[in-house]
């Protein structure tokens, strides 16, 4: 197809020719092209199809407020819906699709709701689907879930990658228009630290789409020499394609540079998008500012445009959507645009203008005092209606409007943390107000200063106050001269007159009609008004369609517009894909993966690992011929309990805590006594939140006067550290104690079974005797090993056999496990993993993280007693609370099936064997459960009401979500050795 809507001139290279396709039709354009200026080029005015209504739609803006032309690009895993085709950049092969629409975008099926529209109106999704109730499932949900959403997914796997990165500066400027261009100029002149990042990929902002001029010198041309200037600063970073998407706490911002967007595919080793958090001492906000429309009926046909963006299509991309168009206006600007298209050829019908005395022009038609009260065309317009000043009707055929209503300085930013503009009635328009976020400023059109001249003024005085407040000192040039026309506007936002529907939001369909209906129904409040008709929730966040909206609200209830308010507006300034967000962390690169000391070894021996936080451990060993890992499990845990078998327990959490009154600050952590613990010892404690609920248990050791050891299970590490540290600091700051994790500093191993000490009396030196009377159950204290390797040993028992554990520092832990192995094979030493541990664990009775689930206290685990009485801990007096003491109160147990085969099930709960299954009659529930080789049959540990009392008891342990219903025991949770003669040996 011929490029018949091309203009001469413009920001295009025309050496060069771009094939792309829009629906499968093959188009050509040029470098500097977006896709709409192409398209529109091309002659095509239908992009796309609204939400609600499925009405056809053309472009309406040149920028990234666009509500319409949404399409989706690429193909294949590369497929990207919902992207701006008024941002999209031409590159040759780009294949585009218009999106939302069934078969075709020039016949699409769901338009049939538009025929429906006074059945679809605002609110109606509250009202329809409320009744009959049985239809939600079945029918609404169904039918809604297929309609919602406007693009679609490839559901393949994203092939590009996406980086996060950090920058800092003195001075952030965001927006390289005039006031941005003139800021960064004397910042970056006085040798500040200076980012200028922009969301378009020619900096220079409207001077790329106006003809005036600067200095004698072109307005674009004037910006790339600004730019080639900046360029050249080694203290001046220039981030195009750029857009800061929020302003946070502390100067901090975030902003999303699009790296490969514009490419078919990445360059190797390059991102396609990069998610900054830039830290900045200052922010200067020079984002200009946004167009709006005036709302008359059918003004959404294709063709209908901002005048601000027809100007732009003309002026910078050679572009018209029309060879004869109009304008509606109610201010100067909807002028300028009517010369800038008459001096490319372009026809001008008319310029419609509200104004009774609005200027008149040169060479076109001016209606002073006229309205447009209609349109007309089925894909595009064909036809305006007027109301003429007299009152007289007339109809001007034309292909193309541009409407100016007055422009919106782009105030987002400033809201960002829950700032409030202020109302300017000079240019009709909300300005930023005086809350502005910690360090910002504001410059140029964003700050209401419209005019080229007071924009640069603007931007050169707002960055030199900045660097005269951080202490630089700023460069003194001359301004430049430039146009300095004033506003002049008088205040219009819809017609009145018409038939046909009158659109304030584009994208959602919401209508003059909608609002009115909102305020007659009292959801007048601007948040109420905004959930109520979704005016200003589509992907542009109402950045066209707010001030109407609030405008008309103001007028039903006879306030001002001020009066009315503002919605909050929140970041993300433009929608931000997920891929962006997330970075580099997908698959195995989600969250960070920390290897034990031994995972090279346990590896290299086919272990297989399961996730324990951000820890990777192994969960078996499998061996040749094992099938199934209850084979691998069942065979390690019959090794502890015949041999020896080591683990690797590196992830418990491990906390020096050291100084004159460390016995004193432990006693005050733990429930149970540590100040007279004797050094070489290690004492099991329970730490109780302040409500007196267990927040975690494990051992401490004392290795001196003023030196502990202790550990903390493996979930409860940093949660444990965070508390020892809030104590020490706000609860007993004068007391002599300092804390450091060292969880990762120490290689830890467990060794355990009835040939647990002949194992490590091969590798600990000769100098340290560890005979069971020299060092006893929790013993603990300083040994070196294999020939003086300082280690430490403990003699605690997690699994009820004779066992150890043995630390060395990190760096020694693989060399560590290859030792134990090699001097364990007379003995058949074996490694066991997680499962093994937990079955070890069970079998035994100990409490781990499915006991300690933030709702049981000392007497639920059977360790009331060692809450002492003699002292005061954290959580000892709330522990005595009434209701955490009833005679009734839950009790750690255990739970035999009566045929050994017979799964117990965690999380089953327990119920009399006679009488209702229900929440009312629960008797408790189970909490770990596993297959045990040694005891031949499924077991389980869990809580039961007054469960010490009611040993040899039968119950029902039931499973409403599975389907269980089979007979328990109940039984001591110690199954193995309960009189603990194993661990003592």
């Amino acid at each position: 197809m011929s490029q018949k809507n091309r203009l001469p001139g413009g920001q295009i290279d025309r050496s060069q020719n771009l094939d792309f396709t829009f629906d499968g039709k093959r188009f050509t354009g040029h470098p500097g092209d977006t896709l709409a200026s192409a398209l529109m080029a091309n002659g095509v005015r239908l992009m796309g199809r609204s939400f609600k209504y499925h009405r056809p739609r053309g472009v309406l803006t040149s920028g990234s407020e666009e509500p319409n032309a949404l399409v989706e690009l690429r193909s294949g895993a590369r497929q990207e819906p919902n992207t701006r085709a008024t941002t999209a950049e031409l590159f040759d092969g780009l294949a585009a699709r218009s999106q939302n629409r069934w078969p075709s975008l020039t016949f699409d099926a769901m338009a049939v709701n538009d025929r429906f529209s006074n059945f679809l109106t605002a609110g109606f999704y509250y009202k329809t689907f409320m009744w009959p109730a049985a239809f939600w499932e079945k029918l609404y949900e169904p039918i809604i879930r297929k309609a919602a959403g406007l693009g679609s997914l490839s559901l393949e796997e994203d092939p590009d990658s996406y980086d996060k990165g950090y920058l800092h500066c003195d001075l952030l400027i965001v927006g390289a228009g005039p006031a941005g261009l003139s800021a960064a100029l004397t910042a970056g002149r006085s040798g500040a630290r200076v980012i200028l990042a922009d969301e378009d990929f020619a900096m220079g902002g409207r001077l790329n789409a106006e003809t005036f001029a600067i200095d004698d010198t072109a307005g674009a041309e004037w910006a790339a020499a600004a730019v080639a200037e900046l360029h050249g600063m080694d203290n001046v970073r220039l981030m195009p394609r750029t857009t800061v998407i929020g302003g946070f706490d502390h100067g901090i911002y975030g902003a999303v540079e699009r790296v490969s967007d514009h490419l078919p595919t990445p360059a190797p080793g390059k991102s396609r998008q990069i998610l900054w958090r830039v830290y900045t001492r200052r922010a200067l906000l020079c984002a200009g500012a946004i167009e709006r429309p005036i709302a008359f009926a059918n003004n959404d046909r294709p063709g209908i445009l901002l005048a601000g963006a027809m100007r732009a299509y003309a002026n910078r991309w050679a572009a018209t959507p029309a060879q004869k168009v109009a304008v509606f206006t109610n201010n100067d600007d909807g002028h300028r645009t009517a010369r800038d298209l008459m001096a490319k050829g372009v026809r001008v019908a008319a310029v419609i203008d509200v104004r009774p005395d609005a200027p008149r022009i040169a060479d076109c038609e001016l209606l002073a005092g006229s309205q447009v009260i209609d349109t007309s065309g089925r894909l595009g317009l064909s036809f305006v209606k007027l109301r003429q000043a007299d009152g007289s009707e007339r109809i001007i055929e034309c292909g193309a409007l541009g409407v100016s209503g007055g422009w919106n300085p782009n105030v987002h930013l400033t809201c960002n943390q829950r700032g409030r503009p202020a109302w300017n009635a000079a240019i009709s328009a909300f300005v930023p107000g005086t809350d502005l976020p910690q360090g910002q400023s504001v410059a140029g059109a964003a700050a209401g200063a419209f005019s080229t001249h007071a924009a640069l003024r603007s931007g050169a005085e707002q960055a030199a106050a900045i660097l005269g407040d951080l202490g630089i000192k700023p460069d003194k040039a001359r301004l430049p001269r430039a146009e300095d026309a004033p506003v002049n506007i008088q205040p219009f936002w819809h017609v009145t007159e018409g038939r046909g529907r009158a659109w304030l939001d584009q994208q959602n369909d919401v209508t003059v009609k909608d609002v009115k209906l909102a305020h007659q129904e009292n959801f007048r409040s601007v948040e109420h008004l905004k959930r109520y008709t979704t005016l200003g929730m589509a992907t542009d966040q109402g950045k066209t369609s707010n001030m109407g909206g609030l405008a008309i609200m103001a007028e039903l209830a006879g306030k001002s517009i001020p009066g009315v308010g503002t919605t909050i507006f929140r970041p993300p300034y433009t929608p931000v894909a997920m891929g962006t967000l997330g970075g580099r962390a997908r698959g195995a690169h989600f969250h960070p993966v920390r290897e034990t000391p031994s995972h090279i070894w346990a590896r290299e021996q086919g272990a297989v690992f399961v996730e324990a936080g951000n820890w990777l451990r192994a969960q078996w060993f499998p061996r040749p011929g094992e099938t199934h890992w209850r084979q691998s499990v069942d065979r390690e845990v019959r090794a502890v309990r015949g041999s020896v078998g080591v683990c690797d327990v590196t992830t418990l959490g491990k906390i020096d805590v050291q100084g004159t009154d460390a016995a004193a600050f432990l006693n005050k952590v733990y429930a149970n006594g540590f100040a007279k613990l004797a050094v070489g010892k290690t004492r099991y404690g329970l730490m109780l939140r302040e409500d007196g609920i267990v927040m975690d248990d494990g051992t401490t050791a004392r290795l001196a006067e003023d030196h502990f050891v202790m550990t903390t299970t493996t979930a409860n590490a940093v949660p444990v550290y965070r508390h020892l540290e809030f104590v020490r600091q706000c609860l007993f700051p004068d007391m002599d104690v300092q804390l450091i994790s060292t969880t990762e500093a120490w290689a830890q191993y467990a060794v355990a079974g009835p040939n647990a000490r002949k194992l490590l009396q091969k590798i600990v030196d000769p100098g340290f005797d560890i005979s069971n009377e020299a060092f006893p159950f929790m013993a603990c204290g300083a040994v070196t090993i294999c020939g003086g390797l300082r280690a430490r040993l403990f003699r605690i028992s997690f699994s009820g056999e004779l066992a150890y554990e043995i630390a060395v520092p990190t760096r020694y832990g693989d060399a560590l496990i290859r030792r134990l192995m090699a001097a364990g094979e007379e003995f058949d030493v074996t490694p066991y993993g997680t499962e093994a541990l937990g079955v070890l664990r069970i079998e035994k009775g100990h409490a781990a993280g499915n006991e300690l689930n933030g709702t049981t206290t000392a007497l639920n685990l059977g360790m009331g007693r060692m809450v002492s009485k003699k002292k005061d801990a954290i959580g000892s007096t709330l522990s005595e609370r009434a209701g955490l003491n009833t005679p009734d109160a839950l009790a750690l147990v255990g739970f035999l099936p009566k045929l050994p085969e017979e799964k117990v099930t965690a999380g089953g709960h327990l119920m009399n064997r006679e009488g209702p299954v229900d929440a009312k009659h629960d008797q408790g529930y189970v909490t770990s459960a596993c297959y045990s080789p040694i005891l031949n049959s499924h077991i389980g540990i869990g809580y039961l009401k007054s469960g010490s009392e009611r040993m040899g008891e039968r119950l029902r342990l039931v499973s409403p979500l599975t389907g269980q219903n089979i007979e328990v025991e109940v039984v001591s949770a110690q199954f193995v050795d309960p009189e603990g003669d194993r661990l003592r040996a």
